[in-house]
């Protein structure tokens, strides 16, 4: 099951500098506008994907308001026809639900079997926020903490993708 302190442990043994903000949970990209500016960083959008037989599970990281189309991924993944994973599927391989999920919840899959796509654009931004596992909380921290510290700890390598949003 999720354990939120377990991402904090980690971060804080690791000396990753954050910053976190408590708030009403949020929903929606338009939610978030106020923390962002809070926290003084953008949020990207963490999807949860899956191939047509359910058996490859990807953590899709894209800026927030880029369009995004399965087809695309799916083509530069070399993968036939992702969809969305499902809520239950999320919630037993990562113990988070939909709102929730992001790069820190990778530390719960202990099977490895989700693999981390990011598009490229994210290394423009100097910092990043996400939801540490509840969607009432957020934090942020350097984007190159993210990728050149957290990540590799918890040996994951992304698979960068630069994402046009076209089919």
């Amino acid at each position: 099951m999720f354990d939120n302190k377990a991402i904090f442990d980690m971060l804080d043994g690791l000396g990753i500098e954050y910053k976190l903000a408590q708030h009403e949970d949020v929903h929606t990209m338009e939610d978030l506008i106020p923390i962002e500016e809070e926290l003084g960083a953008k949020f990207f959008r963490n999807l949860f994907l899956t191939n047509r037989q359910k058996t490859m599970f990807y953590l899709m990281l894209i800026i927030g308001d880029k369009p995004f189309r399965t087809s695309e991924v799916s083509k530069k993944l070399g993968v036939a026809r992702l969809s969305f994973g499902s809520y239950e599927v999320l919630e037993e391989k990562l113990g988070v639900h939909p709102g929730a999920v992001n790069p820190l919840s990778l530390m719960f899959d202990k099977e490895k079997e989700i693999m981390l796509v990011a598009d490229k654009e994210i290394l423009e931004s100097s910092h990043v926020c996400m939801h540490p596992g509840s969607n009432g909380q957020s934090i942020m921290m350097k984007t190159s903490d993210l990728f050149e510290k957290v990540l590799p700890h918890m040996g994951i390598t992304p698979t960068w993708i630069e994402v046009t949003g076209e089919a």
